[in-house]
């Protein structure tokens, strides 16, 4: 019982993570009909401008504050810069402008940085927890509470607040926001701004646990879509539960068959959930009237 706690806490933390990237995808997606493969690089600049500063003196908190700045700037400019400029362009693209900004970004930062592993002190101790026999650290439950605090202020912001409404409306149809008078360019613009500041949020608060370097977006972008697919892609709440259950598949697999593998397990996932519901487990069945 406790290895199997063990298991679950574990995958419960990556799960997280893979849910506030999955939650990027389908705010981006939702908004401008674009899938953003450079969402994971959002992470990586999270975890790596923190680690260097904090290396250079700075606090945790000042340096995790302008890592969010530093992020929200690059998810702009690619906003801006990128996809604005190829409005209109076929999806595929768009899929293959995101992925040259992804490329972009990781050899801008391998040169600002550099190549090797990097870490952040556990604010709250390393001396791991007894939880019903299992031993977790602090910073998972650091992970945890704070992503579930993310996702309730995604919450609010969505549905009780007029930018929120906004994007929303935008997202569901942009045609009938514009009539309604919703800028939807600044509604494009806003999700991208909450994407690359949870994405670096992110990157904080997982760095001291599984560490960072500058070649990690790709990894967790293509986790991050998968989770969204698996949980429905457009869909928040679906990005969440298929970002945790991601994680916890991820766990599980690496803790009872082989850990050798356990990367490929989101692939799995992806292909099985593409042949079995392709609107994932949340996401809504489009109907188009003839």
């Amino acid at each position: 019982m406790s290895e199997l706690l063990q298991f679950v806490l574990a995958g419960l933390t990556v799960g997280a993570v893979y849910a506030i990237v999955a939650i990027g995808f389908t705010l981006i997606y939702a908004a401008s009909d674009v899938v953003n493969f450079a969402q994971g690089e959002f992470v990586m600049i999270g975890g790596m401008v923190t680690a260097f500063l904090v290396a250079g003196g700075w606090p945790v908190w000042l340096a995790a504050a302008l890592s969010v700045l530093v992020a929200v700037v690059v998810g702009v400019a690619l906003q801006k810069l990128a996809l604005e400029r190829a409005r209109g362009a076929d999806p595929v693209t768009l899929i293959i402008v995101t992925l040259g900004a992804s490329v972009f970004i990781k050899g801008v930062a391998g040169l600002i940085f550099d190549k090797r592993f990097h870490s952040l002190p556990g604010e709250f101790g390393r001396e791991p927890i007894k939880v019903l026999g299992a031993s977790v650290l602090p910073q998972s439950l650091v992970v945890l509470l704070c992503a579930l605090a993310m996702f309730c202020v995604l919450w609010l912001f969505l549905d009780k607040t007029l930018p929120g409404k906004a994007m929303r409306a935008s997202a569901a149809n942009r045609l009938a926001a514009t009539l309604v008078g919703i800028n939807v360019s600044f509604s494009v613009l806003l999700a991208f701004v909450v994407s690359a500041a949870f994405g670096a949020l992110a990157g904080v608060l997982i760095t001291p646990i599984t560490l960072t370097r500058y070649d990690i977006g790709v990894t967790l972008a293509l986790k991050g879509f998968c989770a969204a697919i698996f949980g429905g892609l457009g869909s928040p709440i679906g990005a969440v539960v298929g970002g945790l259950a991601l994680g916890l598949l991820e766990a599980l697999a690496a803790g009872y068959l082989t850990s050798t593998y356990k990367d490929g397990v989101a692939f799995i996932v992806l292909i099985l959930v593409l042949l079995v519901m392709p609107h994932g487990l949340m996401g809504s069945r489009s109907v188009e009237r003839v």
